[in-house]
């Protein structure tokens, strides 16, 4: 095979380019510290790298969530605990005024002025803002629930902050509950993601499958009725009973409705306290102070929910942040360069170059001249 100065020169360019590359890349991985830098250098782990990136964005932004909501819980439980304050010092002078033995038409006039001012603070607890929201609203966060007769102006809506990927945690309290007593005993504190259309089509369907429910639930109510229940099959509140191992069809017994406890109105317990001690009327005192300790136990309850969030976003930020730490591990793992291994590939690198220089010296050197001479 005849080895021509063109074949020469060729394959010193070509190991000098070879090395220098390399040496590039190694010095450009120590200066980044990443051995991933773009796709081509491992599409697979630029691509796990992507997503994991992707997921430590979500988690930051739960992380923001949890943080201001439970910021929002903890205004609102400072706020029932002024509000819990005002009912202790109503029972207080409730008591101190429910017998003849220490209090006297003039006395109880006055404490009823003082009980006066006891429910304008406690309307305007009702009306209080975090930031730019009323918090006792639901939905209605840019005015205030409740005008100065205690009647609530909001709604129930409970605002569900997204704290992870399949739960949401409400941040409210709707005024309705701790102030009314609406519904206060049925509360749900994680609710699981719901799942939402993401075509017409699946949103017609919704819409469909929702109106046929209503006309199902009107349907049922009639057949709930006791007194149009049917003698030939269940209905909606009938349970099924094991019966005799002969009976191949269960038998059915009705299950009686279940009345949904309501608590009170707190403002209304306020103001017939006040009207029982302006009209020096001691039995209404007296009727007053089991509905004082039934307000009390109202407003203990609620702050019991509202704890029982905090704790629960508590956690959920606890575990966001361990994800979060787990997830870049996951990363520098896959993208991270190994500097010991980096340097030394380097100071090889640099010594084949130098080999490869000489070497690609003593091959080229002879030239015309040193023929001619």
């Amino acid at each position: 095979m005849r080895v021509s100065d063109n074949m020469k020169f060729e394959q010193v360019r070509s190991n000098v380019n070879k090395n220098r590359s390399e040496m590039s890349e190694l010095q450009n991985n120590a200066a980044t510290q990443k051995r991933v830098t773009k796709p081509s250098d491992d599409p697979v782990a630029a691509a796990r790298v992507l997503t994991s990136r992707v997921d430590v964005q979500g988690q930051d932004q739960y992380m923001k969530s949890t943080n201001y909501a439970k910021s929002f819980l903890e205004f609102t439980d400072q706020s029932l605990g002024d509000l819990s304050d005002l009912l202790v010092r109503a029972k207080e002078l409730a008591l101190g005024q429910s017998s003849d033995g220490s209090a006297n038409e003039q006395s109880r006039r006055v404490v009823g002025t003082e009980v006066e001012q006891l429910y304008n603070q406690m309307v305007h607890i009702g009306n209080r803002k975090h930031g730019d929201r009323f918090i006792f609203g639901g939905f209605k966060t840019t005015q205030a629930p409740f005008n100065i007769e205690g009647n609530y102006q909001g709604d129930g809506g409970e605002m569900l902050i997204h704290v992870d990927k399949d739960s949401f945690v409400s941040m409210n309290v709707p005024g309705n509950k701790v102030f009314l007593g609406e519904t206060l005993s049925t509360d749900g504190i994680s609710h699981a993601t719901a799942i939402q259309p993401r075509t017409v089509e699946e949103l017609q369907e919704a819409l469909e499958a929702e109106k046929q429910n209503k006309a199902d639930g009107d349907k049922s109510n009639h057949n709930g009725d006791p007194a149009h229940r049917r003698e030939d099959g269940p209905n909606d509140r009938d349970v099924p009973v094991r019966g005799l191992a002969s009976v191949d069809e269960p038998e059915y017994y009705s299950e009686p409705p279940v009345e949904e406890s309501r608590g009170r109105n707190i403002f209304n317990v306020v103001k017939n306290l006040e009207i029982s001690l302006m009209a020096n009327d001691k039995s209404g005192i007296q009727e007053s102070l089991d509905e004082l300790d039934t307000a009390m136990d109202q407003v203990v309850l609620a702050r019991a929910q509202v704890g029982a969030r905090s704790k629960a976003l508590e956690n959920s930020n606890l575990s966001l942040q361990k994800a979060k730490v787990d997830t870049m591990g996951a990363i520098s793992q896959l993208e991270d360069a190994d500097l010991y291994h980096v340097v030394s590939d380097m100071n090889k690198n640099e010594t084949a170059l130098k080999a490869t220089m000489q070497a690609s010296g003593k091959l080229i050197q002879p030239s015309l001249m040193d023929f001619l001479r």
